[in-house]
């Protein structure tokens, strides 16, 4: 993302996990840990709208790491439909952020990956804040955000997505009364738009 940005390897469930960490100006809030989209359809951690959430977190003080998932770049494995990526996420979680406050992120695939992995660490952890952003509700079973982190969560959605139709987030965000943030004439990538995505994002990280 910067010239500061670190890159590194570490242990993971499946192999090496390869990463990149963004520091911000001062002592950090605690550490974001943000999911790229689908390994089988080109996301990485460099994605635009992946590094867009990493530059948010930054600005709001947070320590941001991306990583990539099994199979994708210098991470080891095979892609494993999201059982073994959730896997990767919680290795990513406990080997950078083992205590502290936490801020979690997904975009697309990485969105779903999230969702469950915010149900499985809700009741140990300081989940100061969740963002998912193209949530994708139409083709993955999307966890349901634990009700105690309703108002600490941002959802983002663009009104014209074509990969991920706004109708099916809607019907995921629906039963758990869930306000979802329209972006007007938004599609799945936010083409255009990633200035002011990363400026919702940051307003809600620093409300």
């Amino acid at each position: 993302m910067n010239a500061q940005t670190q890159s590194l390897t570490m242990a993971g469930p499946a192999g090496l996990i390869e990463l990149a960490i963004d520091q911000p100006d001062g002592t950090p809030r605690g550490t974001a840990v943000i999911a790229h989209p689908h390994p089988l359809h080109g996301g990485t951690l460099t994605n635009k709208v992946v590094q867009t959430l990493a530059r948010a977190c930054v600005l709001a003080g947070w320590t941001a790491v991306r990583f990539n998932f099994r199979g994708v770049g210098a991470s080891e494995g095979a892609h494993d439909g999201g059982r073994g990526e959730l896997d990767d996420l919680l290795a990513v979680v406990a080997a950078q952020a083992p205590e502290g406050p936490l801020c979690l992120a997904g975009f697309s695939f990485g969105a779903f990956v999230t969702s469950h992995a915010a149900v499985g660490l809700h009741s140990s952890r300081d989940i100061q804040q969740l963002v998912l952003v193209g949530t994708a509700a139409s083709r993955f079973t999307v966890a349901p955000v634990p009700e105690e982190l309703h108002a600490r969560t941002l959802v983002v959605h663009g009104e014209q997505d074509d990969t991920v139709p706004l109708s099916s987030v809607m019907d995921w965000a629906r039963p758990q009364v869930l306000p979802v943030l329209v972006v007007p004439g938004g599609g799945h990538f936010f083409h255009g738009q990633l200035p002011m995505l990363r400026e919702l994002v940051l307003r809600h990280l620093r409300a």
